[in-house]
């Protein structure tokens, strides 16, 4: 798996910072928890998160 500690991270701009968010970031496509940046990353292809991404968007996993 990438090395993902020196990468750029950033959270969404609809983020209330709450602490209930997600970090993805920009140089590799991964997410981790916002609240603990040293623990685990997913990291997927670039084409799968953006179909996740689309997901989200169309509503397909319902609402929250």
């Amino acid at each position: 798996m990438p090395r993902t500690e020196s990468r750029n991270w950033f959270k969404s701009s609809y983020s209330d910072n709450g602490g209930q968010c997600i970090e993805v970031s920009t140089d590799l496509t991964a997410v981790r928890d916002s609240k603990t940046p040293q623990g685990p990353t997913l990291a997927t292809s670039p084409a799968s998160f953006a179909a996740f991404v689309a997901g989200v968007k169309a509503g397909e996993f319902g609402t929250v």
